[in-house]
């Protein structure tokens, strides 16, 4: 009995971590893809050009996150409900109105975007008036991944996770492509016409994932009628809602959810509007201000964001994971999924930090041509442990059922944040990396109190003595990375050998000291898919972990 319901728990958490590394997977493609394609633009566009492109992406993530308003999560909820109860029906009425009003707010925000484009400039919102043409090609985006973002929910509804991931990559390629192409045509014309050109990526790259999606809905629609047949009935009359009941559902349910999304663009434009005219305070000019903004916003976060692609996917998994375990009342089960995907966050983040942190200068020679974003870097690298704690504490708090939990935090972080970008930015010493603290304090106020309300629900509180492990790994391995990187140049000379060779090296002795030292749990390691029984078996033959004999 006590084996069947071992075998039962084994399973949950392998499937949770199934759904981790599907999405990890595609993120890392994603992200791949992306940090190649920032290679390029950067080096067509420089460091003032992609501030231009910087200055207009806020709003186009604010309007965006508005006119989705986490309505897809809501979506992926209720068709979930429908399905469960063999409601099939139910499931594709839910699909019609949620598109039907998404297709309504798509456009009022993208109308609103492409005629409010002037406001925005003649207000000093944007405080570089060459950003316009980059918002007014921006605009058209929005109208098709408010689709995109729809139709995702209700295909997640299903339990199908690989439409999502293969019109994620797709998405990108073409996205991708298009940035370079029009950045490269329009670069004659001036600057301004280049970052619009750039712009026209997230147009091209919402089309053909939406057309991609098509194909899935399609594979659907066949498999439902293989399933259930042709002729799909509504179930009872008492089970069938208006429609107006449905809208207000997905409203509430949404609702929460948005609320803390929304909260990162709100940030994002805080910063535009504060970070580029404090650095003017600081005694910078208007042209070097937003090649700092550019450095900071489209070189240092999108390192920080790439270091934090499996625990934004970890997140995206414990949601519904934590969700079902409380809804069938196994505490025991909700506290282990949590305690587990702070281990995770903890053992991916901290050596992603070091990399960035020891090698923050190469890297962004390395990568974007651009060794003046190393400041901005170093500082940010900073953010990328707390992010990921911030990551899966909302994670955890949106299984239980406080999602407004969350969005309040990033509310108060959001007013330390505002306060510490006025204040530091303008100090002539620190300038962008003012910003870049700021934005570290942003992340690390909301994880700290995200997890004190998760010790209120649950009881969970990070386990010390593990992190201390994991903290002192992370330590032995700045160390050799900063002597690898130092010898190698010393011997080669080539920041390229010395940068690449570094990061394996780093990542080795990690994975040596904290095996040595007790620091990765053989549950963690168990449950990872594929990989994790093997992994266990070589770790035993080693004498890593005891072999157990009635395990």
């Amino acid at each position: 009995m006590n084996d069947n319901n071992e075998q039962k728990k084994s399973s949950k958490g392998e499937s949770f971590l199934k759904g981790t590394l599907i999405l990890t997977v595609a993120g890392v493609v994603v992200k791949v893809i992306g940090s190649l394609n920032w290679i390029f633009v950067s080096r067509i566009l420089g460091g003032e050009g992609i501030g231009l492109y910087q200055m207009a992406f806020p709003i186009y993530f604010f309007a965006l996150s508005v006119s989705t308003a986490g309505v897809p999560v809501a979506i992926s909820i209720i068709t979930a409900e429908r399905v469960a109860l063999k409601d099939i029906f139910g499931a594709k009425r839910i699909f019609k109105i949620s598109m039907s009003l998404m297709l309504v707010t798509g456009l009022i925000f993208t109308a609103l975007t492409y005629f409010g484009a002037q406001w925005l400039i003649d207000w000093h919102f944007i405080r570089d008036p060459r950003a316009y043409w980059s918002v007014v090609a921006l605009a058209p985006a929005i109208f098709f991944v408010t689709l995109l973002a729809s139709s995702r929910g209700y295909l997640q509804g299903w339990q199908r996770m690989t439409p999502t991931a293969v019109s994620q990559i797709v998405e990108q390629i073409f996205r991708v492509i298009t940035m370079i192409l029009f950045a490269s045509l329009f670069l004659p014309w001036g600057l301004d016409f280049a970052a619009a050109g750039a712009s026209l990526g997230a147009f091209a790259g919402a089309v053909t994932g939406l057309l991609v999606l098509v194909y899935f809905h399609w594979k659907l629609e066949k498999d439902i009628k293989a399933e259930y047949g042709s002729d799909i009935k509504p179930l009872s009359e008492g089970e069938q809602s208006s429609t107006w009941t449905i809208i207000k559902r997905i409203f509430a349910l949404s609702l929460p959810v948005s609320a803390a999304s929304i909260m990162l663009p709100v940030v994002s434009n805080l910063d535009l509007a504060i970070v580029p005219q404090r650095l003017e305070v600081a005694g910078y000019s208007v042209n070097e201000a937003t090649e700092l903004f550019g450095y900071l916003t489209g070189m240092a976060v999108p390192l920080v964001n790439l270091a934090t692609i499996l625990t934004a996917s970890l997140a995206v998994s414990l949601v519904p994971a934590i969700s079902k375990a409380r809804a069938l009342g196994d505490k025991k089960l909700v506290f282990s999924q949590t305690a587990s995907g702070v281990r995770i966050s903890n053992f991916v983040c901290f050596p992603a930090f070091v990399i960035v942190f020891v090698l923050a200068t190469p890297i962004s020679t390395l990568i974007y041509n651009a060794p003046g974003a190393g400041p901005a870097v170093l500082v940010s690298s900073v953010s990328i442990v707390l992010l990921g704690l911030h990551q899966v504490s909302t994670a955890v708090l949106q299984g239980l059922g406080h999602p407004s939990i969350p969005m309040i935090n990033m509310i108060i972080a959001a007013g330390f944040k505002v306060a510490l970008n006025w204040s530091l930015t303008a100090i002539p010493y620190l300038g962008i990396m003012g910003a870049a603290w700021a934005t570290a304090a942003d992340m690390g106020v909301a994880a700290i109190i995200n997890m004190y309300f998760i010790h209120r629900y649950i009881g969970y509180r990070i386990e010390v003595l593990q992190l201390l492990k994991t903290v002192f790994a992370a330590a032995i391995m700045a160390v050799s990375v900063y002597g690898f990187y130092n010898w190698t140049m010393a011997q080669l000379g080539s920041n390229v050998l010395s940068t690449f060779g570094s990061v394996p090296v780093g990542c080795l002795v990690y994975l040596v000291v904290l095996l040595m030292i007790g620091g990765m749990l053989e549950e963690d390691i168990a449950r990872i898919p594929m990989i994790g029984s093997y992994s266990i078996r070589f770790l035993r033959k080693i004498g890593v972990f005891k072999t157990v004999e009635n395990d």
